[in-house]
């Protein structure tokens, strides 16, 4: 089964968001370059990670073609419509192998894309790393990515030091998805998952992958759930629009906020930093799902 392998965060300043994120608790890798213009830095958990992207060289993104997903210039294309949380990614053993049985599943499939970049290793040194990632789409959900992304070389990408944070993060809990009808999206979000198992409820689906759970909720039921943020603008329909990452100690964690000034508000056994502090996503940080 797949599992949450990482949250694309779209954003005009990396620099900037590194420095909200790093206020936050989180540790954050180096500063990386991607061959096709976006470059990232990232929140290391426990078998998932965050990675926060912007356009480094607009020039060097290629644009999509016939068959050919260009996640750079989704990105770009993201960004004319505000920061977020721009794509949902799963993990792969075999990335080719997915997208012949997201096309078995009826998903809209492109060809494998497959790139290295460099990554700093927390000792200085520099290394390569590859990945090959099976993109699937949605005509109605255009600001709302989704890919499959295969590791080739997992022993440099993952270090413990940069898995460790002063806010007491671990893992990825959830993603949450906001549609005016979720019930909509539910084959698709199988097809992509793998898993057939859903658990409904009113305005609300949730799948529970091998890492993590996705959540899709409608704005009714994002209003029950977060009555102190507003439910993400769907104009252009359904939308990636937060996610939950299970800390040690919420005290800890409420620390590492009021220390680096952060707005958040506590509802029972969560924080929340709403998207108008955290670059258009919502950001929960509890102890448990």
């Amino acid at each position: 089964m797949k599992g949450l392998d990482h949250l694309v965060l779209c954003v005009n300043d990396l620099e900037a968001a590194r420095a909200v994120y790093g206020a936050m608790g989180f540790t954050l890798t180096p500063l990386a370059r991607h061959p096709f213009g976006t470059e990232n830095s990232l929140v290391q958990l426990d078998g998932s990670f965050l990675e926060l992207l912007a356009v480094g060289d607009p020039g060097a993104i290629p644009e999509h073609g016939p068959g050919r997903f260009s996640f750079a210039a989704f990105n770009r294309d993201y960004l004319e419509d505000g920061e977020g949380l721009s794509m949902l990614v799963l993990d792969s053993e075999d990335a080719r192998a997915d997208c012949r049985d997201y096309a078995r599943r009826g998903l809209e499939t492109y060809e494998p894309f497959d790139f290295s970049r460099m990554a700093r290793q927390p000792d200085g040194r520099e290394v390569t790393v590859g990945f090959s990632l099976a993109f699937v789409s949605h005509a109605d959900m255009p600001r709302a990515g989704f890919f499959a992304c295969q590791q080739h070389a997992p022993d440099y990408f993952w270090k413990p030091d940069f898995q460790r944070h002063e806010n007491g993060a671990r893992r990825l809990g959830d993603v949450i998805l906001l549609a005016g009808d979720p019930a909509r999206y539910e084959s698709f979000m199988t097809g992509f998952t793998g898993v057939d198992e859903v658990s409904r409820d009113d305005g609300e689906l949730r799948i529970q992958t091998g890492r993590g759970t996705v959540t899709m909720l409608s704005p009714e039921a994002w209003q029950r759930h977060f009555p102190a943020a507003y439910a993400p603008d769907l104009g252009n329909g359904p939308r990636l629009a937060g996610y939950r990452v299970i800390v040690d100690e919420l005290g800890k964690a409420r620390d590492c906020l009021e220390a680096g000034e952060i707005g958040f508000v506590q509802d029972g056994g969560r924080l929340e930093i709403g998207p108008a502090d955290a670059f258009g996503t919502m950001i929960i940080l509890s102890e448990h799902l």
